[in-house]
């Protein structure tokens, strides 16, 4: 059995206080993998912009921030000289 990085309770408690009023253990565990897998690209893409930034280690609450307006944490931000802050990287460009 794998280490858990979330506890059950709480995102079962997550889940009623967003309206469910009965939620089945399947649907804490699938949520739970979903949780890990976005936290894991959250912290991919914050180590990304930490490092563009000259920083090796340090992730910053603004490289969280960055990470979090880019495309809902699907596709990391565009960090070319000449690109504006707000256009995203497409795939072929990474």
């Amino acid at each position: 059995m794998r280490e858990r990085r979330f506890s059950l309770y709480d995102i079962e408690q997550f889940l009623r206080e967003a309206g469910a009023e009965r939620v089945t253990e399947e649907a804490v565990l699938d949520l739970e993998r979903e949780l890990e897998k976005l936290a894991e690209k959250v912290a991919a893409n914050a180590l990304r912009y930490a490092k563009h930034a000259g920083r090796k280690k340090l992730i910053r609450r603004s490289d969280i921030l960055l990470t979090a307006s880019a495309d809902a944490y699907n596709t990391p931000m565009n960090l070319s000289r000449n690109a504006s802050i707000t256009k995203k990287a497409s795939i072929a460009e990474m």
